[in-house]
């Protein structure tokens, strides 16, 4: 038997405000499966919204705000215009992306970070490039500073990336143009 100090004990079971927070949790989960049945399963192309962006143009392929089943990621292919760029961006999420047509590279500037009483980043100065083409598979680190090009002065490029929107819920939906596309 342990030693148990007597004041912590009769804190423990003192007086407390009164909640429901476990019967409301079991209740909403109840919902959400009930919303759930309702949610989409297929997008179809023609569903798939377009937009100009400070990033450039993307077709949303899976987004939070598209009502889908899927719960964890967003989805887009964006188009990059014959020689040029997508806007410079972070996001502390981490990002892949598959190249789906063309060939060009991505600048990548990694982060610093460290944590004492505020956590503090800082970014290199100098970006390291990676060259791409149709069939490669990129991985962007949380955090990292990034930009795509097109290599290709005469044919656009696309590229389908996905960006996980977990880290959201847990208190970090930190994201940030740094720079925009030209023209938007």
């Amino acid at each position: 038997m342990g030693i148990v100090d007597p004041r912590e004990k009769e804190r423990a079971h003192g007086s407390a405000p009164e909640v429901n927070f476990y019967a409301e949790a079991l209740k909403a989960s109840q919902q959400f499966r009930k919303e759930y049945d309702g949610k989409i399963g297929v997008v179809k192309w023609n569903e798939m919204p377009l937009e100009r962006s400070p990033h450039g143009l993307i077709k949303h392929i899976i987004n939070e705000r598209m009502d889908t089943k899927e719960m964890c990621l967003d989805i887009y292919m964006q188009f990059l215009p014959p020689g040029k760029a997508s806007g410079k961006h972070r996001h502390l999420s981490e990002e892949v992306f598959y190249v789906v047509e063309g060939s060009g590279y991505d600048l990548h500037w990694d982060v610093k970070f460290d944590c004492h009483d505020v956590m503090e980043f800082e970014w290199e100065t100098e970006p390291k490039k990676f060259e791409w083409t149709a069939g490669d598979f990129i991985y962007i680190p949380p955090y990292c500073a990034h930009q795509h090009f097109n290599s290709d002065p005469k044919n656009e490029a696309r590229i389908i990336v996905v960006n996980s929107r977990i880290v959201k819920a847990m208190g970090f939906d930190w994201f940030e143009q740094l720079e925009n596309a030209e023209g938007f």
